[in-house]
């Protein structure tokens, strides 16, 4: 059974640093991507930052120059460094892997609070 294990979230004043990693677990076949959503409350769910399998990655432009989405094909995992974090960074962050074999998964997410 395929799993998606977050952690790293948690609260941290405006201007601070997290950094999320989620762990893919239960199958051989390889990841083609991975990447991170967030849902704040009331807006609907947002792609944050996504990378491929050789490592081209994709951001949001609310958060081009602060996050870095990074991946270890070896461990199956990918992390995301969240620097300068803003108030409006505030969400349930989501990881989200795909495999061309088996579609794709969600993590059970994780709480970020830029709060001071």
């Amino acid at each position: 059974q395929v799993q998606l294990v977050e952690s790293g979230g948690g609260l941290v004043q405006p201007g601070g640093s997290l950094r999320l990693s989620c762990a893919a677990s239960g199958t051989i076949f390889s990841i083609n991507s991975m990447g991170w959503y967030r849902q704040a409350p009331g807006k609907q769910r947002e792609l944050v930052a996504a990378i491929t399998s050789i490592g081209i990655t994709n951001y949001a432009d609310s958060v081009k120059g602060r996050f870095t989405i990074s991946r270890d094909n070896g461990k199956n995992t990918v992390y995301l460094q969240m620097n300068s974090l803003k108030p409006e960074d505030t969400a349930v962050y989501y990881c989200n892997a795909y495999w061309a074999a088996l579609g794709r998964y969600w993590g059970q997410g994780t709480q970020v609070t830029g709060s001071s």
